[in-house]
């Protein structure tokens, strides 16, 4: 039987159309602003992609990037491009989604970011037991310790502990976790007596620098009060595994997700102070409403969902 194609919307494809391979090119060299972190985002060489930039400029017959020795940045036309890169991306991403699915299979590519030490000590082994299932995938797992743009970022799926998530994205909870304050017993025994969240002003808290959050300051809670504590501190830093460090070298008090320092406590390395304080830190996998209707990306939090739940995080071996 021969298949007619009729009407306005379809086109005999050109010799001179835009290959998808040049706009993932073009989309990557306009997140990063420039040639050489695009390439070894796709492990490319940098005299590659300025060829397909190169090429992509003369099919569409326009300036995409105004150049400097220092910076790339759009051009108005590269703009109103990158609008429909994107979206030419997007659809095959899904035609390519939606047939691999229809065969039982998922393939194509995943990008994941976590915080360094969650990342390390427990995602790492997650997503390995992922790919045993799904072999077909790639999958790149991202670790930093600061938070990420997700859409400037390219990532698919963020998994943040902490309940500051961004309402402009999906996000939906793996895992129940909580942060609870300690110290070592030595710099417990030389401090002042800490019996009351009035006290912490006295002590040298370890803070850990998070964007979306007050530095400075602890908000933490009973499970009916929510105090904001303001602390004296000397020490701070973006890592969650420095802050650990520091208190198991007696320079004050952290607060860690309790999985993170529950091998330290049950070695009598630290102590758990104020008890009846803690910060609500649950796990969170977060992405976009776009990414929410792939294919690869659902089963991926569904599984991930399905492992947190057999799992008890304060028992964890790990830093956030």
């Amino acid at each position: 039987m021969k298949i007619l194609l009729a009407g306005k919307s379809y086109q005999k494809p050109l010799e001179g159309w835009p290959s998808v391979e040049d706009l993932y090119v073009f989309i990557s060299v306009a997140r990063y602003e420039g040639f050489g972190r695009a390439a070894i985002e796709l492990g490319q060489s940098p005299s590659y992609i300025s060829k397909r930039i190169a090429i992509l400029e003369k099919q569409l017959e326009t300036r995409l990037f105004f150049r400097t020795n220092r910076v790339m940045r759009l051009t108005p036309e590269g703009e109103k491009a990158l609008e429909g890169a994107l979206q030419v991306v997007h659809e095959m991403d899904s035609f390519l989604n939606n047939f691999q699915q229809w065969r039982g299979e998922l393939t194509g590519d995943l990008t994941v970011a976590c915080s360094f030490g969650f990342g390390q000590d427990y995602l790492s082994d997650t997503i390995a037991e992922f790919m045993t299932r799904h072999p077909s995938l790639n999958i790149k797992l991202m670790l930093s310790d600061r938070d990420i743009d997700l859409l400037q970022s390219g990532t698919d799926v963020d998994i943040r502990v902490g309940d500051d998530v961004n309402h402009s994205y999906i996000a939906r909870k793996l895992a129940a976790n909580r942060r609870i304050l300690c110290a070592s017993a030595d710099y417990l025994a030389r401090s002042r007596p800490l019996e009351t969240l009035d006290d912490l002003i006295d002590h040298s808290c370890l803070i850990i620098n998070e964007n979306n959050n007050t530095f400075g300051h602890w908000t933490l809670t009973d499970g009916e009060n929510k105090i904001v504590c303001r602390l004296n501190s000397h020490y701070s830093s973006n890592s969650g595994k420095v802050i650990l460090n520091w208190a198991l070298k007696s320079h004050g008090i952290a607060l860690r997700s309790a999985w993170d320092v529950a091998p330290y406590l049950s070695e009598k390395q630290l102590v758990h102070v104020l008890p009846q304080w803690y910060q609500e830190a649950n796990v969170w996998a977060v992405y976009t409403q776009r990414a929410s209707e792939s294919p690869r990306i659902k089963v991926f939090i569904d599984f991930l969902a399905d492992y947190f739940a057999e799992k008890s995080l304060p028992m964890m071996k790990g830093r956030l």
